[in-house]
């Protein structure tokens, strides 16, 4: 059997005068604001991305210079190298050396579009490049990074696993 109205009439009253000054605080326009990260925090850090992005396709550096030596970095899925790397040096020398030199012609990336969030830097975008059988390498990348300080502590990876796997399984490095 439901409760009486007569019984919830107190606790419906109870949270009307506990949302009361929420309500006043909207009504005059001194409502609480959420915390919004710095513009200059997020201009700075598209700016980081947009650089590196830009040396490596000009083939003179890259997004790996903004790794911090401990980041934890994710390759999310069912390819051959997803899962959580621990440090720079694991992602580097387990994942983007051996891949490297699976190729001729290293990647060039096109940036599809890039988000900022605060210290949050999510890197849409395309690369292509030829691997040592001379076959073209082609994938589509997702990159969820969060920076500290100008370095990236986090990183989560997506990409196009069956793609990441002929290359990986065809060309020995």
């Amino acid at each position: 059997m439901p409760p009486s109205p007569l019984r919830l009439a107190p606790l419906a009253l109870a949270g009307l005068l506990a949302l009361a000054p929420l309500s006043q605080a909207y009504a005059s326009g001194d409502a609480p604001m959420t915390a919004q990260p710095p513009p200059a925090l997020e201009a700075r850090n598209r700016a980081l991305v947009e650089e590196a992005f830009a040396r490596w396709s000009a083939g003179a550096g890259g997004p790996y210079d903004l790794l911090a030596d401990d980041v934890s970095w994710t390759i999310v899925g069912r390819s051959d190298a997803s899962r959580a790397y621990p440090s720079r040096e694991a992602f580097m020398s387990e994942v983007i050396r051996p891949f490297n030199a699976r190729m001729s012609q290293g990647l060039k990336p096109t940036i599809r579009q890039i988000t900022t969030d605060g210290d949050k830097v999510i890197i849409f975008f395309d690369a292509a490049g030829v691997a040592k059988d001379g076959q073209p390498y082609q994938n589509t990348y997702a990159w969820f990074w969060e920076l500290r300080d100008g370095r990236v502590v986090r990183a989560h990876a997506f990409y196009d696993a069956i793609a990441f796997n002929d290359l990986w399984r065809r060309v020995k490095p």
